[in-house]
Parts: C-alpha cells; sequence; structure tokens
C-alpha cells in the first residue's frame, strides 16, 4: 500500500513538473550569454541577479508575462511559446516574470470568451433611439463615453474618433478601427491588447489608466481581451 501510494506520488509530481511553463531570459541578443530558467513566478529578479539584464528569451511552454517593474508592475506583455531573439522595449528592462496560462483569471486564446459587453441582437446593429452603431463583438462606436470599461482613441492624447470596449473584441475591423489606435483608457480590469485579430502577435498587458502614448501598439492594434 505504501509502494503504491509513494508511485501516485511520485506521478503527481512528474505531470506537474510536466505541465509546469519555462522560460528562459538570456543576458545577450540572439539566445546567447548567461541565462536564468523560470518555472513559476519571479516577482523579483535581483533576488536572481537578473534584473534589467535579459536581452533574448524563450518561451518553452506556458504563456508568460514579463514586466519591466517588480511585482509585475509596469509595463507587461505576454510572450507565448517561441523564440524571441531580440526583445525590443524589454531590452535590459524586464524585472519581474510569471506564468498566467492556466492561472485563474486568465483564459487561453481556445478557451470560452466571456465578457459583459452592451449588445443589441437585432441583425442591423443598430439600437432604437441612438446614431451609434452597437457591434456584435463587445464595441461601441460613437462620441465619447465614461462608462465603458476601455476606450480607445484615434490619436495620441486621446484625440480624435473614439470606440468604447466592454467585450472581448476578436476583431476592431469591425468597428472600422483596425490598427488605428493611438491611446486609450482602462477604466476597469485588465486588458490584452494584440495586434493581430484572434489575439495573435505581440500583445501587450494594460490595467486601469491613462495611455496617452501606445508607442510599440501604436496604430497596430487589432484585437483585445480583458484577462483579469
Amino acid at each position: 500500500m505504501k509502494r503504491l501510494l509513494a508511485t501516485l506520488v511520485a506521478s503527481t509530481l512528474l505531470s506537474q513538473v510536466a505541465n509546469a511553463g519555462e522560460l528562459t531570459l538570456f543576458e545577450h541578443h540572439g539566445l546567447r550569454g548567461n541565462q536564468v530558467t523560470l518555472h513559476g513566478d519571479a516577482p523579483n529578479l535581483r533576488d536572481g541577479g537578473f534584473n534589467d539584464k535579459a536581452s533574448s528569451l524563450i518561451v518553452r511552454s506556458g504563456t508568460w508575462e514579463v514586466c519591466e517593474h517588480k511585482d509585475f508592475g509596469g509595463y507587461c506583455a505576454l510572450f507565448r511559446r517561441g523564440e524571441y531573439p531580440d526583445l525590443e522595449r524589454f531590452n535590459n528592462n524586464i524585472s519581474s516574470a510569471r506564468e498566467v496560462q492556466g492561472r485563474r483569471g486568465w483564459r487561453d486564446r481556445d478557451r470560452d470568451h466571456y465578457g459583459d459587453g452592451r449588445r443589441d441582437d437585432r441583425p442591423d446593429g443598430w439600437r432604437e433611439g441612438e446614431e451609434e452603431r452597437i457591434g456584435h463583438e463587445g464595441w461601441r462606436g460613437g462620441g465619447e463615453r465614461r462608462g465603458e470599461a476601455v476606450q480607445l482613441f484615434a490619436g495620441a492624447r486621446f484625440e480624435g474618433r473614439t470606440v468604447d470596449v466592454d467585450g472581448d473584441v476578436r476583431t476592431l475591423r469591425d468597428a472600422d478601427f483596425n490598427d488605428r489606435a493611438g491611446s486609450l483608457v482602462v477604466r476597469r480590469g485588465t486588458w490584452e491588447v494584440c495586434e493581430h485579430a484572434d489575439y495573435g502577435g505581440q500583445c501587450v498587458v494594460f490595467g486601469p489608466g491613462r495611455y496617452p502614448f501606445l508607442e510599440g501598439m501604436n496604430d497596430r492594434i487589432s484585437s483585445l481581451r480583458r484577462v483579469r
């Protein structure tokens, strides 16, 4: 009985290791130099002597959030499985990292989408008495509003046309706002914005706040969804 129990425990531990995410940070571009491999949360890379030292990385399994400040603060982005020989903005600018796939409140792109977007069931997409279009993907076009979770602006510094979002949006093309956002405001939740439809390509995470400049994501946002 003891031998069977020991076998089951060992099997469970092996399964957990096999399913754990793995992220390797490299000191130099091109996946070269000293390296640190992570299998769990690293709220402060200073503890491992690797704060602001990574210039490239490999995600061997899982989806990882890397952030410019400790405790997952500041500018953050998601990296999925693959090799990243050049980190651009994150070059020598990573202070914390954690696996987010499978974490409570985070969802893989293939799981069910959730969102509390206000929607109109009428096929023409128009809501009576309002001169705006209510999208079936959680977006709302028209003038500025104050109640939606995210507001996208066509120009920097919150200028230009706006589109408000309250739920997952797989493509901003339906709102005629693909690759047009120059600034944004997040009022509620934590949102992942991505450069391709269906949450593909480079993705960046934005928490509540005002972002007058989108830097690397300027005129490159094609989809977004709430992740927390």
